[in-house]
């Protein structure tokens, strides 16, 4: 576990911060920004969990737990450090599952989906354009420097993961605000 008896260190004053390994980075570097926007993911997840009950709520507990999973991940570099904390394939399989479940509910789509409709869709899709931020952050990293793929699949996997889950709490996408292509024309 991580055990944190003071908050600042002043190790970053210099514009550096280290990485799992001891390493150091720019707080600029690709990898920082990759694994600081997973951070801002988990954060506007845990806005719209304010809004989120039941089953909902904890599958979003159990996303956020596996975003500092990732950003552990992404703070560890190269792909073959002994014991370090990765993403697993099984992670992207439970998304995928929770997909298939609230999927199958789900009013058909016919439209486009502007963000809105609950309180809740409204900071899920937030939260989805974030992790496609860090999704482009991650591929970005990986053509640089080596990073766990399941990093990028989980990500992957998550934006579509919240993107259902709008729709579901959206009165299974009867409440869905549709696009309407011109209409302002």
């Amino acid at each position: 576990m991580v055990k944190l008896n003071r908050i600042y260190t002043r190790g970053g004053d210099k514009g550096e911060t280290s990485l799992v390994d001891g390493s150091r980075l720019p707080k600029h570097a690709l990898r920082i920004a990759a694994y600081g926007t997973v951070d801002e993911a988990s954060s506007v997840i845990g806005i719209a969990r304010l809004h989120t009950v039941g089953e909902a709520d904890a599958m979003l507990a159990r996303i956020q737990n596996d975003l500092f999973d990732l950003g552990a991940d992404l703070a560890t570099p190269g792909t073959a450090l002994e014991g370090a904390l990765r993403v697993l394939p099984a992670q992207v399989e439970r998304l995928e599952r929770e997909i298939d479940v609230m999927n199958a509910e789900l009013a058909p789509l016919d439209s486009f989906i502007l963000p809105g409709g609950s309180p809740a869709s409204a900071h899920l899709h937030l939260a989805r354009t974030v992790v496609r931020r860090a999704e482009r952050l991650a591929t970005e990293t990986a053509a640089q420097d080596p990073i766990n793929p399941v990093v990028v699949h989980y990500l992957n996997r998550l934006s579509d993961h919240l993107f259902v889950m709008a729709r579901y709490l959206n009165d299974k996408g009867r409440a869905d605000v549709l696009w309407v292509p011109g209409a302002n024309r």
